[in-house]
């Protein structure tokens, strides 16, 4: 049997995919989920094989939620919106419903599905395919989601005061915490604000309010001290970054 989780904020997008399920002896309902939120939860838990997954939901979006996924089941995306980047994900999930569909092409997702689960089932590269399409798909970053344990915390863009490279990955340094997420620091100089955060340093990302000085440390390098004291180093193409973007 393919273990299958459904994962919408709508209930009649849910009662619609149940309903279409029912031809298929072979699939079996574990769990519904309401929001990204108990789907990260539910897909710790019950481990599904495939998951239905709306795209824009309240609080977490389909996107986010499956950043913060260590392993990613075969993805059926369902969603009534068509403006996120449908080509960026053909490669990646095994279908990509647009709401309202029939049950042939209902049916057609199934077996895009199990031809992805016999291949292998966890499609690894989901997520860094997820990444870069988003930020093809939206204007860029307006916040960061981090799982801790079985916790998830938005951090929102103005509570970061910086952001440093740590191997594979980023620690986000927000209200005096940090928090690690696997993400590329090329990947967040291009979709953060550019009128909010600057790359000062192959290893720092700053936020433009946090800083409260810069100071030379020698002929061609500088500091910046934020705010909260913490000093960070600027190399020369930061500090030109800087000067364009604050004008001085």
């Amino acid at each position: 049997m393919i273990k299958t989780l459904i994962i919408d904020d709508e209930k009649l997008a849910r009662d619609v995919i149940r309903a279409y399920l029912k031809s298929h002896s072979d699939i079996e309902i574990v769990s519904e989920c309401a929001n990204g939120f108990e789907g990260v939860k539910a897909i710790h838990e019950v481990k599904p094989d495939l998951i239905f997954l709306d795209v824009q939901m309240p609080k977490l979006t389909g996107f986010e939620m499956l950043e913060l996924l260590d392993t990613v089941p075969v993805i059926i995306f369902s969603t009534a919106y068509d403006k996120f980047a449908l080509k960026a994900f053909e490669q990646s999930a095994a279908d990509y419903l647009l709401k309202p569909y029939s049950q042939s092409r209902f049916n057609e997702a199934i077996s895009k599905a199990r031809q992805r689960l016999t291949g292998g089932g966890e499609d690894k590269e989901l997520i860094t395919k997820i990444q870069e399409s988003r930020e093809v798909a939206r204007e860029g970053l307006d916040r960061l989601v981090v799982r801790l344990g079985s916790k998830i915390v938005i951090i929102s863009l103005d509570k970061i005061d910086f952001i440093e490279a740590q191997d594979d990955y980023v620690a986000i340094h927000s209200e005096g915490k940090k928090y690690l997420k696997q993400l590329t620091m090329k990947y967040l100089e291009s979709s953060l604000p550019e009128n909010q955060f600057v790359r000062v340093h192959r290893s720092f990302i700053v936020s433009i309010s946090s800083i409260d000085r810069l100071e030379a440390m020698s002929k061609d390098t500088y500091m910046a001290i934020l705010k909260t004291g913490i000093k960070i180093p600027v190399s020369r193409s930061g500090y030109g970054s800087l000067k364009e973007v604050l004008n001085f």
